[in-house]
């Protein structure tokens, strides 16, 4: 084993004690590197228990482990006794979840096909088929209908016995309640020869546009994965602990509070501690925002799920597992998630009280003319026809058809709304707040001023040797003057502080202000003849980003910026784009709390941010969306997603998401209106089952020509 493999190991917290059932267990190995890494990484594996065969991908840094009852634990411990970090890949944990459409797709499909042959054998019955030829086509619709209803209907079925369950009622209960006693009763007249109270068409095509209509729900929004698991992806599992005896292997979770580990550079810090030796740049934009790498050096904090950049560290544990700040982060998320989720849609707000009222009028109209005609099955056949005419498909369309019809189109202009009830709370939305990185900027440092050419030149020669955004601002700059890098030879780059190098017999310096012997932001040149030259730089601004805060401005909605970067970087872009409202060194607690206040003073917020610092906020707010260059974890947490490159296309949002709630309470009347109009027709049976369901249809079919409206 080589030496830089000897540190590289580690047990997976995470891993899942589930056997495979003779399927591929795939492994992350993160610190493999060369061909003796791969070696010592298979023959490990296959010297496991119940391992068969086990092949390494060095580019991709992963490990496919054959067996049979395998478990991903065993395989990770007996790498990390061979020193090789390992973690169980999940796809599962970070993938969205496709198949829920899949699965009504294809119920939709066997209902319509269902629905199609047996309105085919119900035309021979009315076109004159009796006795004997009757019933066997009833027998035979009901041999069609009775497996294609309880597969088609099961959506339904399922959630109308969970509110049951707990004592409840939904719009899917008299839905359920309609298919199955128009199936059943028909079923019970097909077994005794009765032909007038066969209705297996209305029970299919009940089902078959109720299903449409939950497809288009699916259809309208995309199923969010939870932020929470995204942070908790980020979360390491595993550490490098040093001890007496020499590196060791652990869980993360194990560490106690005065251990000291090894972080090497890329690595994720798994706890939160003290640096006690080495110097390195840490990204630490995950959790404060701040969007320069941070210089570190014996003394300095750093938290979990920080970035070390450049140089390895030891660090000193302070908090370690449920009590670092990452978890903290986590848990705030989630909260912030549940509350989210407690939001009911306006067309579930009105099924609550619709859905008691359809029974009641269906039980009415079923004692109502037992009384009158003591005919059983007469009322019976009017009792079923009142409770099909007034299901509630029209309700239930309401709201995912204009969802459908305004996620298209806001599709087409670069933005993904993730959310079931996005557009409504986006139409409510009366006041606006940013991040600043990554958000209202680019995300890239530019170099501001004009440093005297033979300055930018040495400088530039010396960011040659670094991939620091300072030193590809400084590349940049002097690229764009025609200015080439001068010569510089016996380049390195000290982790934390900066590059050195000679130059014509002398040492220069880039780097830090404080390696050089000067305080204040920004980065110092040392011309190694004493004099010493500043380089400041700014964040370049998304040149639709004045635009936007303008167009916000105009339309009567205060805009406020909150940022993790400093008083003087956000002072700057505040006054660039004319926010008045913008708060410095903002940690995503701050964030969080600063948007509770808002919604406890009655402000409905749509929050745009896109880093990880953001995710608690994003969560918190009213509505949210969320750049697609963004972090995945703000990405999967934010109500919308911003896929092109326009921001400007926000305010195309706001004004979208207005409309949208006009047809949705468009579609809520002409519901109550159809129900107005066709409940007494069925109550005076004047309605058959299956002129009832047509019935339906029709109402659902003006909700969605409705639905296709151009948007205000």
């Amino acid at each position: 084993m080589t030496a830089a493999c000897a540190a590289c190991s580690a047990v997976d917290v995470g891993a899942s004690d589930a056997p495979n059932g003779g399927g591929a267990i795939q492994l992350h190995l993160p610190d493999i590197h060369c061909a003796a890494c791969i070696a010592e990484v298979e023959e490990a594996l296959r010297a496991a228990p119940g391992v068969t065969g086990a092949r390494v991908n060095l580019t991709l840094k992963r490990a496919s482990v054959e067996g049979g009852g395998l478990t991903a634990t065993p395989l990770i411990e007996a790498l990390a006794a061979a020193g090789h970090r390992a973690q169980e890949l999940d796809p599962s944990l970070l993938a969205g979840q496709g198949g829920e459409m899949r699965d009504l797709l294809m119920r939709t499909g066997v209902a319509g096909f269902a629905m199609m042959n047996v309105m085919l054998l119900s035309v021979a019955v009315w076109s004159g088929a009796a006795d004997a030829t009757a019933q066997l086509f009833h027998l035979i619709s009901a041999a069609i209908a009775i497996p294609a209803v309880a597969f088609a209907g099961r959506p339904f079925f399922a959630s109308a016995l969970r509110a049951l369950g707990h004592g409840r009622l939904n719009m899917d209960v008299p839905i359920s309640l309609a298919i199955v006693l128009a199936a059943g009763v028909s079923l019970m007249n097909a077994l005794t020869g009765s032909e007038q109270h066969a209705w297996f068409d209305a029970a299919l095509a009940l089902t078959f546009f109720l299903l449409i209509g939950r497809c288009l729900d699916q259809a309208g929004r995309r199923a969010a994965r939870s932020a929470a698991a995204e942070l908790a992806a980020l979360d390491v599992p595993q550490a490098i602990l040093l001890t007496d005896a020499g590196p060791r292997v652990v869980r993360a979770e194990t560490l106690a509070p005065g251990d000291r580990i090894e972080v090497r550079p890329g690595d994720r810090f798994p706890a939160d501690g003290i640096v006690a030796e080495g110097r390195s740049d840490i990204d630490r934009s995950a959790l404060n925002g701040e969007s320069a790498p941070a210089p570190v050096a014996p003394g300095g904090a750093v938290s979990a799920g920080e970035i070390n950049l450049s140089g390895p560290l030891v660090v000193t544990v302070e908090r370690a597992g449920r009590d670092t700040a990452l978890s903290r982060l986590t848990d705030l998320v989630a909260t912030a998630e549940a509350q989210r989720s407690r939001y009911s849609g306006v067309a579930d707000r009105a099924a609550r009280a619709y859905a008691p009222l359809v029974h009641i009028l269906s039980a009415g109209a079923f004692v109502a003319w037992f009384w009158a005609t003591a005919d059983g099955w007469r009322a019976l056949d009017v009792a079923i026809a009142t409770l099909v005419i007034t299901c509630p498909c029209a309700l239930g369309l309401a709201v995912p058809a204009v969802s459908t019809v305004a996620t298209g189109r806001l599709f087409r202009r670069g933005l993904l709304v993730k959310s079931q009830t996005a557009l409504e709370r986006l139409a409510e939305v009366d006041m606006v707040v940013f991040d600043k990185t990554g958000t209202l900027t680019t995300g890239a440092a530019r170099l501001t001023g004009s440093p005297e050419p033979r300055a930018l030149a040495l400088a530039a020669g010396l960011a040659t040797a670094s991939r620091h955004p300072y030193s590809q601002a400084i590349r940049a700059a002097a690229e764009a003057r025609g200015i080439a890098p001068a010569a510089v030879s016996e380049v390195v780059e000290v982790p934390g502080r900066g590059v050195e190098a000679q130059h014509e017999g002398r040492r220069v310096r880039l780097g830090h202000p404080g390696w050089i012997g000067a305080a204040g932001d920004g980065v110092m040149l040392d011309d190694g003849e004493g004099g010493a030259v500043r380089f400041t730089f700014e964040e370049e601004m998304r040149p639709e980003a004045p635009a936007l805060i303008a167009t916000l401005k105009a339309r009567g909605l205060p805009v406020a910026l909150l940022s993790g970067d400093g008083e003087g970087t956000v002072r700057a872009a505040s006054n660039t784009l004319g926010i008045d409202d913008a708060h410095a060194r903002m940690t995503p607690e701050d964030k969080a709390d600063w948007l509770a206040a808002r919604a406890g003073e009655g402000r409905r917020v749509l929050m745009v941010g896109d880093g990880l610092n953001d995710s608690a906020a994003l969560a918190g707010a009213h509505a949210s969306l969320a750049p697609a260059s963004g972090l995945e974890a703000a990405r999967a947490v934010a109500d919308v997603v911003l896929v092109g490159d326009d921001l400007g296309s926000v305010a195309d949002l706001l004004i979208t998401a207005k409309g949208s709630l006009v047809r949705m309470r468009e579609n809520i009347g002409i519901s109550a209106l159809y129900n107005i109009v066709a409940v007494p027709v069925a109550v005076l049976g004047f309605a058959s089952p299956f002129l009832a369901a047509l019935a339906m249809s029709v109402s659902s079919l003006t909700v969605t020509l409705n639905s296709l409206r151009r948007q205000a």
